[in-house]
């Protein structure tokens, strides 16, 4: 069973009267890849900030690695990469030179790290083009090289795909991948772009208004959606004994006193408006429902907003 690595309690942030985070309890498991997903503005980068330590919490509590984040910094901090915004590279060096820079501040002891971070993000070794002259995707590039130099064992990463182009998302979400199955990684990622996050994420947080909405896997999110049958009628109880006695399925989801969720969309609609009627109940809905994950994210933060 996979530990907890990443679990906050009711975590909170006010800025004066408005609130950024708002009693918010997070779950990161071992060995698996978290996408907090949210339209810009939701929360995410605030949240990764507490996290982090960058910003402390009006009320609640972080703990990474089983330990309270206040009073053991020191303990943890090292064991995590993160990228929050741009770091602050040097316009006038390479990227090489920049991550020395870096290596050299954090005492990281091996020798071939840069060479190895610079390797896994696509980016060249001692290559003479100066940071001021790299393009955003570049940029995006060398501040995730940055994040994993050290080898951490958590990466907390606020949309890490920024800039990139359609490739350059690929080869960094194969890396991310990568990094997770083959090195044992535990990765938070960041995005409002759902379709990154759906290719990527074992585990997903949907998070609007500084409020976490749903915290699921993502298989069990992709199990409330795809085709269904919507039923509606006079008494979602005995429609379920119905559904059990008379056609035989035992794959359906009373949602409320009258409506349910048969989850065999290939049961004929027509005998199970035979069914209902005939044992008297009033049939009120019943149609066919092809919901995508898009759909359903839609719902939950109450509209658009999510690419």
């Amino acid at each position: 069973m996979n530990s907890t690595v990443i679990e906050t309690r009711n975590l909170t942030k006010q800025y004066g009267a408005q609130t950024s985070v708002n009693r918010v309890s997070l779950h990161l498991r071992s060995g698996r890849i978290y996408g907090l997903l949210g339209r810009n503005g939701a929360g995410k980068t605030t949240t990764m900030k507490l996290l982090l330590g960058l910003t402390r919490p009006t009320a609640g509590e972080v703990f990474l690695f089983g330990m309270p984040l206040p009073g053991n910094e020191k303990k943890i901090l090292p064991r995590v990469g993160s990228l929050i915004e741009s770091p602050g590279f040097y316009p006038n060096l390479t990227g090489t030179e920049n991550l020395k820079i870096f290596a050299t501040l954090r005492g990281i002891p091996r020798s071939g790290a840069i060479r190895e971070a610079l390797d896994l993000v696509g980016l060249p070794y001692r290559d003479k083009k100066l940071f001021s002259q790299y393009s955003l995707g570049m940029k995006q590039r060398l501040a995730i090289a940055l994040a994993v130099m050290h080898d951490p064992e958590l990466l907390i990463l606020d949309e890490p795909t920024n800039g990139l182009d359609p490739i350059g998302i690929a080869e960094i979400r194969a890396f991310l991948r990568s990094l997770c199955q083959e090195r044992g990684k535990t990765i938070l990622i960041s995005s409002h772009i759902l379709s990154e996050i759906s290719l990527l994420a074992d585990d997903v947080g949907i998070i609007d208004h500084g409020v976490l909405l749903e915290e699921e896997s993502l298989a069990e999110l992709e199990a409330k959606n795809g085709r269904y049958i919507h039923l509606t009628v006079s008494d979602a109880a005995q429609a379920a004994r119905l559904l059990e006695t008379q056609l035989h399925t035992a794959a359906f989801r009373v949602e409320d006193a009258r409506s349910l969720r048969i989850l065999d969309p290939e049961l004929p609609l027509p005998d199970i408006a035979r069914t209902m009627l005939a044992d008297g109940l009033a049939l009120y809905d019943l149609h066919l429902c092809e919901d995508t994950l898009e759909d359903y994210f839609k719902r939950v933060i109450g509209g658009e907003g999510i690419a």
